[in-house]
């Protein structure tokens, strides 16, 4: 059962059962710049700075966090 805070944020439609932090991932494409832009839109802000590595075979890789505000 989600703690009691949680319960009452997504009582008064603050939080509507989104998770407090989420990690995106993946290609570095306009797919996944969209992907974050979307999380901020929906009320999310960026937590920490971007994350960037490369695969073997030359993909490029990023990963950005997001929190659900207090």
């Amino acid at each position: 059962m989600p703690p009691e805070w949680f319960r009452q944020r997504e009582g008064m439609g603050m939080n509507k059962g989104r998770k407090r932090y989420r990690l995106l991932t993946g290609k570095d494409d306009a797919a996944f710049c969209q992907r974050v832009s979307e999380a901020l839109e929906e009320g999310y802000v960026l937590y920490g700075s971007p994350a960037i590595t490369s695969r073997p075979d030359g993909t490029i890789i990023v990963a950005q966090a997001v929190v659900w505000p207090d």
